[in-house]
């Protein structure tokens, strides 16, 4: 290598780790946030075709729901990998039982999984909005306090999501919530699905 070349590629290099690192600081800042209290990472199921659920179905029978599709499923492990890579390690992960949410949640591979109502869809009950808002904040508090510095990631569906924030949000994106004592939302991020 020329000596002009190398003086070229020195500011170069330097350039670009400089680039790396302002990634790493800014991935990171995501995993930081939530190992504290009072954030939570809200996140819609991944892609399940259709709207609703079938006429008759039944939350104990995934024959009867909508489900995941192949490309659901493929969705949720890549999400679980950009949530390593964001550093995300020590997760508590919560889930509606609807089994979209239960085996995207499964999928992201962060933690064992434990299903909660509070993280149930109302599609079909749109005048509930407002009770279900009220036990995922009552949900968001008591994890809160036993978490550690865990991640909280709850799976759930886009209608809860909707009903705490007032954002639409697509199949796998994800809405890091930072939230009060009583769960009550204060500021919200939302990171598409990758």
């Amino acid at each position: 290598m020329t000596r002009v070349t190398r003086r070229h590629l020195v500011p170069l290099l330097a350039c670009l780790f400089g680039f790396l690192a302002a990634g790493f600081v800014q991935a990171s800042e995501l995993a930081d946030k939530l190992k504290q209290p009072g954030y939570a990472l809200l996140m819609r199921h991944a892609l399940a075709p259709g709207i609703g659920d079938p006429p008759g179905f039944t939350v104990e029978d995934c024959a009867s729901q909508r489900n995941l599709s192949a490309d659901g499923r493929a969705q949720a492990a890549r999400i679980g990998q950009w949530l390593r890579q964001q550093g995300v390690t020590g997760a508590q992960v919560l889930t509606s039982p609807w089994c979209r949410c239960t085996e995207t949640a499964q999928l992201l591979g962060l933690a064992d999984v434990v299903v909660e109502p509070a993280l149930s869809s109302f599609f079909d009950e749109p005048q509930r909005a407002s009770e279900f808002t009220q036990r995922l904040q009552l949900r968001l508090a008591l994890a809160s306090q036993s978490k550690g510095s865990n991640a909280l990631v709850l799976v759930t569906h886009h209608v809860n999501i909707l009903a705490y924030m007032g954002e639409n949000v697509g199949s796998g994106d994800m809405v890091l919530v930072q939230f009060d004592a009583q769960g009550k939302l204060r500021k919200a991020k939302r990171y598409p699905s990758p």
